[in-house]
């Protein structure tokens, strides 16, 4: 079991599979669906605080080393940044963020939520708590729709 919930949880970590993943190979392996969750989630609710970690390394690089990059970066991404600030506005941000995170489709899972939180310079603390409320949300839903998988199956 101990192989299986390390596969489970390296799939929830994977940008591709996610929860969608690691939950559906956890129990079919025959991992109970609550160890599954617990594990899988935490997994990909880690993946959180690496993107933050491998964004700010690799911009903080990137802008001391490239010219280009700084001059690009601070031209195209900071006006862009700002304009979009403006129409999406900071009091419905995180709760979007949760949406996003949960709604188990391809693009729409941990990774792409830290990206888009990064991008627009979202509090780490708050982004992290919203990307992980939708973690929850959506591996309650994959859970759901795995029990039932296996049921008809």
């Amino acid at each position: 079991m101990i192989k299986e919930l390390i596969i489970a949880s390296l799939l929830s970590f994977l940008p591709v599979s996610e929860l969608r993943g690691g939950i559906p190979y956890a129990v079919s392996a025959g991992v109970p669906i609550i160890t599954a969750f617990v594990i899988c989630v935490i997994a990909n609710s880690l993946v959180t605080l690496l993107v933050f970690f491998l964004l700010d390394m690799l911009h903080h690089r990137l802008i001391l080393k490239w010219r280009f990059y700084r001059r690009t970066f601070y031209k195209h991404v900071q006006k862009n940044r700002h304009k979009l600030e403006k129409h999406a506005g900071t009091k419905y941000e995180l709760i979007f963020l949760a949406l996003f995170t949960a709604v188990p489709l391809p693009l729409t899972g941990a990774y792409t939520a830290a990206i888009l939180a990064w991008f627009f310079g979202l509090d780490r603390k708050r982004s992290f708590i919203a990307i992980g409320t939708g973690v929850v949300i959506a591996g309650i839903i994959i859970s759901l729709a795995t029990i039932g998988a296996v049921k008809i199956l």
